[in-house]
């Protein structure tokens, strides 16, 4: 069975962690961010594990846990 191909648009979003989990960045932090407050766009900063559904998906796309 030929390997299987990693989706490498995936690949750049996000990273799997230690035990498995996956990580990305939150949504809604690039533009139109002069009405959020800086404590809000201060926590987009960070990165955030992703609900199980997203992750689901992310994995699939993902075959090696890149």
């Amino acid at each position: 069975m030929p390997k299987m191909k990693t989706r490498r648009a995936a690949a750049k979003r996000y990273t799997v962690t230690g035990s498995g989990k996956i990580r990305g960045r939150h949504g809604g932090a690039s533009h139109l961010l002069g009405h959020k407050t800086r404590k809000h766009k201060r926590r987009l900063k960070k990165n955030e594990v992703l609900n199980p559904a997203m992750a689901s998906h992310a994995a699939r796309a993902l075959p090696y846990g890149n």
